[in-house]
């Protein structure tokens, strides 16, 4: 366990392909040296951002207190802790001359709106102007109504701009636009044109910034630097990665779900008529709507007629993505709308739109769907405070792979709301990390795993923002190999689960800090009881450790009466130390050796001893 420091958890390619490296050749150093180069590059890049937003005097917007109470007291449902945060952020965000650049990250419908609402609500007020950009037409035409009936009481002009909208009406509002006539605009990447003249634009709200195109994205990138941004996406954003990017990106997380809402009821099935007619007919008699996903478009038309044989007074609908577009909004608008009450649909739904009245859904050959997928998929219905049904239709259970059976096992357990974020499935870790860094990163964090990737890149951050050059060639973690002769460990009696002593093994082995380990040890006498002698030495050596790490010792031997200490061909100590040390007490220190110092006279005591070697530690780093 004295080595666990070196081990991460591999979160990366799928099972199939993970890269594995033979013991004993240099494939893996060459591997992580690739890594590491290509890890530099990207926190150079984003330091350079950050170094530019920094020196950039943006517009600090002035907040009006009584309005703006106003506006917040009439959001009809109480907000949660996270959404709480997550407004004052963007709040301290706008109200400095800093440009903004946050992301809000949260699951479906945990009110990132809100949150958006309340920005274009202090940008608006303040008199500058707000765009709204959604990834398609119906997204946009949803956020567009919902702003209206947010903004109803106030005086704000909005304005909806999309492919639907007719010449003369275009060219009306892009006039009104540019004469200042409009405060918020909303609408998809049309809004990005060179032939939008904005007046005094000061935010720009994104909705799923990862599903615009590369083109469109550049052009975001340019507008950084001038106006504030707001981020929404509902891609899980790994906390860890989030730690390592400190103040680049700034980031917000909603994990709380909402009040009344009930988690979705969740069934592995076989087809079956009855089921389906059963299910079906409980939603449509609560005047609901409900998702049938078929994911195969040469037979959706086939599946559609079988149900309307089963269902005769349904209103059924069909979408998927071979549709023409025109054809394939006016059904999901259809379905919005109510005048459709059962949309056989594929996959195209993952990221659609919201419809509050649609609670039950069918999921059909749902092993051959990924974790992650199914997740977004489920959290179409649900959205409102009825109670939400899923039925995840699969064959019997010895046609599936066993990979299929676990991610069915664990979205069936998985009812909690917010899970997206325990989930945090490593196919939608890897897609948040693209997402904040740009997707040729995926590569890499295939290759040597996202915990280690996170840590690299963290070391990259901190070492060109203190101005020092990458050493790759470096180990990860210099951790000296130390020995007292005595037992350090957590007894078994202490902490009988095998599991759980690995877990705290290794979070006193990751500890950065000695303030780290202190509460560690606060929380373990909180959780366990007192200290054992066993646990105390392996806490003593794990605060050595971290005096050690950055001085060059490859191991330290300090058993009764005497011991060593051998170096690394280049410590990071001063020579003069050392010799000056075995001047003035030769009976107690001598060199053996290129690389080693023998002590002696050391204390029978254990309690002593590590007091002898904190003293020694501290006249081989005092600092002149």
């Amino acid at each position: 366990v004295s080595s666990l420091h070196l081990i991460t958890r591999y979160t990366g390619a799928s099972e199939e392909r993970v890269p594995l490296h033979r013991l004993g050749n240099d494939q893996w150093q060459k591997v992580r040296r690739k890594a590491q180069q290509k890890i530099r590059d990207v926190a150079a890049e984003l330091l350079e951002i950050h170094a530019k937003r920094a020196a950039l005097q943006g517009f600090a917007f002035p907040l009006n207190e009584d309005e703006y109470q106003q506006f917040a007291s009439d959001f009809p449902f109480e907000e949660t802790p996270d959404q709480e945060q997550a407004i004052q952020a963007v709040i301290d965000d706008m109200t400095s001359p800093r440009p903004m650049d946050r992301i809000v990250c949260g699951d479906v419908g945990f009110g990132k709106t809100e949150v958006s609402m309340r920005a274009a609500f202090i940008a608006a007020n303040a008199g500058k102007q707000v765009v709204m950009l959604a990834p398609t037409t119906l997204l946009a035409q949803q956020h567009y109504q919902n702003y209206l009936d947010r903004f109803a009481d106030w005086p704000f002009r909005i304005a909806l701009l999309t492919r639907f909208t007719h010449a003369a009406e275009l060219k009306e509002t892009l006039h009104r636009i540019e004469n200042g006539l409009v405060d918020i605009v909303i609408g998809t990447h049309k809004l990005l044109s060179d032939q939008i003249k904005y007046r005094d634009l000061g935010l720009v709200i994104i909705d799923e910034e990862h599903r615009f195109g590369v083109r469109h994205k550049e052009k975001l990138k340019s507008l950084r630097a001038q106006v504030d941004l707001l981020t929404l996406t509902a891609t899980p954003i790994p906390r860890t990665l989030n730690m390592s990017l400190a103040g680049m990106r700034d980031l917000s997380i909603i994990a709380t779900a909402p009040m009344q809402r009930h988690a979705i009821k969740t069934f592995v099935t076989r087809w079956n008529d009855e089921l389906i007619v059963e299910g079906c007919q409980r939603e449509l008699k609560r005047g609901g709507q409900i998702y049938f996903l078929h994911n195969e478009v040469k037979s959706i038309e086939k599946t559609a007629a079988g149900l309307q044989e089963l269902l005769p007074e349904a209103r059924i609908g069909i979408a998927h993505g071979q549709m023409k577009e025109k054809e394939l909004e006016q059904v999901m608008l259809d379905f919005y709308h109510h005048r459709v009450n059962l949309l056989v649909c594929t996959t195209i739904i993952e990221s659609g739109i919201d419809v509050p009245t649609a609670n039950t859904i069918f999921i059909n050959r749902a092993d051959k769907l990924g974790l992650a997928q199914l997740h977004q998929i489920r959290g179409r219905v649900g959205r409102s405070h009825h109670r939400a049904f899923a039925y995840l239709i699969t064959p019997p259970p010895r046609s599936m792979t066993p990979d299929a059976r676990k991610r069915l096992e664990a979205i069936e357990s998985l009812e909690d709301l917010g899970v997206g974020f325990t989930l945090a499935t490593h196919d939608l870790e890897i897609r948040g990390a693209g997402e904040l860094l740009g997707e040729d990163q995926s590569g890499q964090i295939a290759e040597i795993g996202f915990t280690l990737y996170s840590e690299l890149l963290e070391r990259a951050v901190t070492s060109l923002k203190e101005g020092r050059e990458l050493d790759f060639d470096q180990p990860l973690m210099r951790a000296s190999e130390i020995d007292f002769h005595a037992p350090a460990l957590i007894p078994s009696d202490y902490i009988p689960d095998v599991h759980h002593r690995l877990i705290e093994y290794k979070r006193i082995a990751n500890a950065g800090s000695e303030e780290e380990l202190r509460e560690l040890k606060m929380e373990m006498i909180d959780r366990f009881g007192l200290l054992p002698e066993p646990l105390k030495n392996l806490f003593a050596i794990s605060e050595i450790k971290l005096i050690t790490r950055d001085i060059g010792l490859q191991k330290i031997d300090f058993g009764p009466g005497s011991g060593k200490m051998v170096f690394t061909e280049k410590p990071n100590i001063d020579p003069m130390r050392i010799i000056q040390l075995i001047q003035t007490r030769p009976q107690d220190y001598r060199f053996d050796g290129k690389q080693t110092l023998s002590v002696e006279n050391l204390d029978e005591d254990l309690e002593t001893r590590f007091g002898q070697l904190r003293k020694l530690l501290q006249k081989l780093t005092a600092r002149d």
